[in-house]
């Protein structure tokens, strides 16, 4: 009984060595969040950055499993608006509480939950993501680079689903309910 309790022990434990999680933090200058606003019914619209502000992944074995990210919503840029005051303009208005309330919200979050690969590079990824103290389910395609350190994806969200709802009078005609995001995060 002894020998199996032993056998059954060394078994668990070289288990957990083999599986072992391991914590890799994120190069938030390196790492880059674009996002794109788009009008309804009109060519266009505005584009700019976000910073990560701290994140790391989850890596079990030799693969990507999880990981979180925290998005500093104060570091909005927008970069197409050539106009000074017409960009600060903008920018604030994204801040109000009709798009992401920054000052009650200033941080959103995203938690990978479940990584499904496709081959050694490509995955399904599902993850929680936390916006204006909302926190809702997405899922999206991603890629990492092994050799380059970095996973990459693109995706959008229906904002009105965390509530950025802009409440102007013609807002249903001008504003796209899907905000873009192309995400580089890097070691």
């Amino acid at each position: 009984m002894r020998k199996l309790f032993q056998c059954l022990t060394f078994i668990i434990l070289s288990s957990a060595f083999v599986y072992g999680q391991e914590k890799l933090e994120i190069n938030t200058s390196k790492s880059e969040l674009k996002w794109t606003g788009e009008y309804s019914f009109y060519f266009g619209g505005h584009n700019g950055t976000i910073s990560f502000s701290e994140g790391h992944f989850i890596k079990t074995g030799d693969v990507i499993s999880g990981g979180e990210f925290i998005i500093d919503m104060n570091s909005i840029v927008c970069l197409d608006i050539e106009d000074e005051e017409g960009n600060a303009s903008l920018v604030d208005h994204l801040k109000h509480e009709d798009f992401f309330e920054v000052e009650n919200f200033p941080t959103a979050k995203l938690v990978i939950t479940n990584v499904k690969y496709h081959d050694q590079t490509n995955m399904k990824i599902s993850a929680d993501l936390t916006i204006k103290g909302i926190t809702l389910p997405i899922n999206f395609q991603a890629k990492v680079d092994y050799d380059k350190q970095q996973m990459t994806t693109k995706f959008k969200i229906d904002r009105q689903r965390w509530g950025i709802d802009y409440n102007s009078k013609i807002r249903d005609g001008a504003i796209a309910d899907g905000i873009g995001f192309e995400v580089t995060l890097s070691l």
